[in-house]
């Protein structure tokens, strides 16, 4: 059923009940492929309980290997019957919110719905409809607030007459009336007052303005030229060669899945880039998380009618009030159990294995930039002092991805107790660490906030200099147009300081109830550590 292609997608057809659940309901004669789930076992629970009818499948299949997942009544935290002690883990709020909050209970209420699965709730509560289907082959469209969200089913995509630039990866207006649409009744008025956060890594808008009720049903070869069965994500990236900002595309992803309430990597994901270029990814790995296909582009259907089930238009990477770069994290509070689900579920996925903890042992690895500036002049010095003390296992890395491959970083970082490094992307790696790891940063040169609140998110206990007559500054900094700038020079630091702030760091770790379970569970006995 598929004309003028030089891909091949496999053809399944799927009824629409709201979204792509039904891709998690697929099955053969013998059963539904339990492989196929491919979600750590502690996420089992949750996943069932939003998919009762797989749970009860799995009740009478003699063969589904989570028959203990069904024992437990757990819950993300954005069902409408789940209650505080049964949801995955609780943030909480030890310091002061520093005026944003009046009491506790609303410190943790922001924290809950900015930065952690109440997020997920509010934009299932904020979505609406804006183009009906009135019959079953109809199609729909459905959008959160501002676009920032879309889900849609039997749209039409008309490329024959866009025109892909040479740079500009975000053309506004790319598409107009009647080149996107469906068979619907359309609130062009309601559609229209999502305007305001018309921007491109903001909102969808730009892309679904001109959605169109078309006259005709979509999925139809009368009217395609490339039919599309499998579910679809677009995307609209991020800069790939910078893990931080990547990786708000990736964490976003993640939240819409839990918005869609799909995890199948059996869907094709395209990149709504209206540039002709290719799109640099230093951390493409990643994908194979998400999709089990290669990333594809729209302009690989240029000049060509596009229909397609089932699509997402996920969460963006710089949201107003978005996860995580431009959140306005709510001071005194840490650990967000999306985060901590994010990285369970990326490691498990990615098949990172866990080594730790070690017996007696406490893995520090330092990050070495290799970089013009933020370098840390005295690095043998620190190494050499970090190796003195016998519970310490050092290792100093440069991620380069031309020298290690991007999922050996990974696996260097998810076995990091305590990760070590000066203000920069790198720092990303956090998301990866257990969940006992401690980081430093170094130092944080006067953007205190970023890799702070980033720890915060994911749960990792945060540490950056303190003393700052004990840091030694290489020179002004000379940022190219800005002129002296801390971003933009090299430190040295005092020894005996930065083996107390190490010291800090190991305490952390070693009475973390994760990791002293971890070494009982793994060596038989409960041990103590001295330095």
């Amino acid at each position: 059923m598929l004309k003028k292609m030089n891909w091949t997608f496999s053809n399944v057809r799927m009824r629409w009940q709201g979204g792509w659940l039904l891709m998690v309901f697929m099955y053969s004669c013998n059963g539904y492929n339990w492989s196929d789930l491919e979600l750590p076992d502690l996420h089992v629970p949750y996943f069932f309980k939003n998919n009762p009818g797989l749970a009860d499948t799995c009740r009478q299949d003699g063969a589904c290997p989570y028959k203990a997942a069904l024992t437990e009544d757990l819950c993300w935290g954005y069902e409408s019957d789940c209650a505080l002690e049964k949801r995955l883990s609780r943030p909480e709020c030890p310091d002061p919110s520093r005026g944003w909050a009046h009491t506790k209970e609303d410190q943790l209420d922001q924290f809950w719905k900015g930065a952690d699965f109440g997020y997920v709730l509010e934009r299932r509560k904020e979505t609406n409809v804006y183009c009906a289907p009135q019959t079953e082959d109809d199609s729909l469209l459905e959008c959160a607030k501002y676009a920032r969200y879309c889900r849609a089913k039997n749209i039409y995509l008309d490329f024959r007459r866009t025109e892909f630039s040479a740079n500009d990866q975000f053309t506004e207006d790319f598409l107009r009336s009647g080149e996107i649409g469906g068979h619907c009744t359309l609130n062009s008025a309601g559609l229209k007052a999502q305007s305001e956060h018309k921007y491109a890594l903001q909102s969808w808008y730009a892309e679904v303005e001109h959605f169109t009720s078309l006259p005709f049903r979509p999925i139809n070869n009368e009217h395609c030229d490339v039919i599309i069965d499998k579910p679809v994500m677009f995307m609209k990236l991020d800069a790939g060669v910078n893990m931080f900002h990547h990786y708000c595309d990736f964490v976003n992803f993640y939240t819409s899945q839990h918005v869609n309430n799909s995890f199948t990597r059996d869907m094709y994901m395209i990149n709504w880039d209206t540039s002709r270029r290719q799109y640099h990814d230093l951390f493409k790995e990643t994908f194979q998380a998400f999709t089990q296909h290669p990333m594809k582009y729209i302009k690989d259907f240029d000049n060509q009618r596009v229909c397609i089930k089932d699509a997402v238009f996920p969460l963006l990477p710089r949201m107003r009030w978005g996860m995580f770069y431009n959140m306005p994290l709510i001071p005194g509070c840490y650990g967000s159990s999306l985060f901590q689900a994010f990285s369970a579920h990326l490691v498990h996925r990615l098949h990172i294995a866990q080594d730790g903890p070690l017996q007696g042992k406490i893995r520090i690895t330092l990050l070495d930039r290799d970089t013009k500036f933020r370098g840390i002049m005295n690095q043998n010095e620190l190494f050499s002092a970090l190796k003195s003390v016998g519970e310490y296992e050092v290792n100093v890395v440069k991620y380069k991805y031309r020298e290690m491959p991007f999922l050996d970083q990974v696996k260097v970082s998810h076995n990091s107790d305590i990760f070590i490094g000066m203000h920069g992307a790198g720092l990303t790696h956090m998301l990866y660490q257990p969940d006992w790891g401690a980081v430093i940063e170094l130092y944080h040169t006067d953007d205190p906030n970023c890799y702070l609140d980033l720890a915060r998110l994911r749960g990792v206990k945060y540490f950056t200099w303190e003393k700052m007559d004990k840091l030694t500054q290489e020179d002004e900094g000379h940022h190219p147009t800005l002129g002296a700038h801390k971003k933009f020079t090299n430190y040295a630091f005092e020894v005996t300081e930065f083996m107390r702030l190490v010291a800090k760091a190991a305490d952390h770790v070693r009475s973390h109830p994760a990791f002293t379970d971890a070494r009982q569970g793994k060596y038989g006995s409960r041990q103590t550590d001295e330095l």
